[in-house]
């Protein structure tokens, strides 16, 4: 097996080195620039997976299960010194409907109490959050502890709570404002694979501050076109939702801390796209294989025989490359729109990362993908006006080490390109192939069962994004090393 950067420890054992340091340590460092220096731009694309589906946490869930809610209004404002358990209420009101789209209203009039019963079927640790907009501010209790608290014009504070699924626990929730209604979310913060849950078992400690809340790196920012479209300091959320992550997180700390010029991440992304048809590069011709002529760039009729010419589709043979790389062009060509805190600065093209394959399953694309592998990294580099710009590819790893078949080619035609693989002499030093099979997780250890999504396993996009940025810094260094 041929790759630049071959992992072959164990998954648990690569979370727990992450776990051990903070991010980039063992990582040199180049030597310090001036201010003056131009902000590095690193451009990501592929498939779903560099999109981003690695979930934070489990999926947010509306309350339902609750039983004999009632709300009780208390005369004046908001007092923390005030018992209303023992305050004789100005009104109180059933609440037949508690939580859905369309809660029983409140009263108002005055500081307003909910009370209740909430039955939650699946057992498992839990984390609340009550209210909608200006109702978040509020204080809950349940089974006695207290669960959550937002002071106005503070954040919210949590405490996870233990539930025995089925069990019924008395609730409470105190309105610190005149909002006040019967919305609420919770979910599962212990579910296998997700980021909180790694995080809670001390895994990559370089993601959260000494509250326990998710950082954001000031000094990388984060632009998503495409999908995945947050524009932010580089946190969680910079992937398919606000609640999943891709390889650009951890990939994000290691470049950030290996430069000190300011990183600017930029991830135009498709799912469900295949290079040989929908990314396929400019210039590309059309081949054939077995009988059969696939389009070339631009073509509008994916395939045709002797004796068959097809039909033409509302699509053509490379538009997802041009959507995602013109939609990267008009943010560059505007960069001080964009990024007016580096408008003094200019950029410059850092490298780029690849991460796709799965669409490419068919026999005649499989075939096809190491040719046009080869392709995209030339068109880039001339699109973007970047000839020696370290270009890094993760291979393809459902499954992990079972991966077989025409995935199995596509994971093989990654790594033939990789410069240390000798195939291609020009992509020596400049073109690095990581193998991504060693992070595989089954789905009994991750949050959902969907193998081409690596089961929304956020450790396995983790490792990706950490052999993805070691790649990168690898190829940095050996070109400021060269003659």
């Amino acid at each position: 097996m041929v790759s630049s950067i071959k992992n072959t420890g164990l998954f648990a054992a690569c979370l727990l080195l992450l776990a051990q340091a903070v991010v980039a340590k063992d990582v040199p460092q180049q030597l310090a620039a001036s201010n003056a220096q131009p902000v590095k731009v690193y451009i990501l694309s592929g498939q779903s997976n560099m999109v981003g589906i690695g979930q934070v946490r489990s999926g947010t869930t509306r309350w339902s299960g609750i039983t004999d809610a009632t709300v009780s209004v208390y005369k004046g404002a908001y007092s923390a010194d005030a018992d209303y358990d023992k305050l004789e209420p100005l009104t109180s009101k059933d609440l037949p409907v508690y939580g859905g789209t369309e809660p029983t209203s409140f009263p108002g009039g005055g500081v307003q109490v909910s009370r209740g019963f909430m039955a939650i079927k699946d057992s498992g640790v839990y984390r609340f959050n009550p209210g909608y907009g200006q109702s978040t501010h509020c204080i809950m209790e349940m089974g006695g502890k207290e669960v959550y608290r937002k002071e106005v014009g503070e954040q919210p504070v949590h405490a996870d709570f233990e539930i025995a699924g089925g069990k019924k626990y008395p609730f409470k929730i105190t309105f610190l404002t005149n909002a006040a209604d019967g919305l609420g979310w919770s979910w599962r913060t212990d579910v296998p694979g997700t980021l909180d849950t790694l995080v809670e078992q001390g895994k990559f400690p370089h993601l959260i501050d000494s509250k326990g809340h998710y950082i954001s790196r000031n000094d990388v920012w984060y632009k998503g076109l495409i999908t995945a479209g947050a524009n932010k300091p580089l946190s969680i959320g910079c992937g398919a939702t606000s609640s999943s992550i891709g390889p650009e997180l951890q990939f994000g700390h290691l470049v950030g801390d290996y430069h000190e010029e300011p990183v600017i991440i930029i991830k135009s992304s498709q799912g469900n796209r295949s290079l040989s048809w929908d990314f396929l590069p400019p210039g590309s011709k059309p081949f054939t294989y077995e009988g059969v002529t696939y389009a070339g760039y631009k073509g509008t009729i994916p395939s045709w025989t002797k004796d068959n010419p097809g039909k033409a589709v509302n699509w053509y043979a490379g538009k997802q490359y041009d959507d995602c790389f013109i939609a990267v062009h008009e943010v560059l060509n505007n960069f001080a729109k964009h990024f007016p805190q580096y408008k003094d600065r200019g950029y410059e093209i850092a490298g780029f990362v690849w991460w796709q394959g799965h669409k490419d399953g068919g026999t005649a694309p499989a075939s096809r993908y190491e040719h046009n592998l080869v392709q995209l990294i030339q068109s880039l580099r001339k699109e973007f006006k970047a000839p020696n710009a370290p270009f890094v590819i993760g291979t393809i790893g459902f499954g992990g080490w079972k991966l077989a078949g025409n995935h199995l080619k596509v994971a093989n035609a990654q790594l033939a390109v990789s410069g240390a693989a000798g195939k291609y002499p020009q992509f020596k030093g400049n073109v690095l192939t990581v193998e991504t099979r060693d992070f595989w997780q089954e789905a009994a250890v991750s949050p959902r069962d969907q193998d081409f999504h690596y089961n929304g396993n956020a450790g396995t996009y983790m490792m990706v994004g950490d052999a993805l940025g070691r790649g990168m810094i690898k190829l940095l260094n050996e070109t400021s090393n060269s003659p």
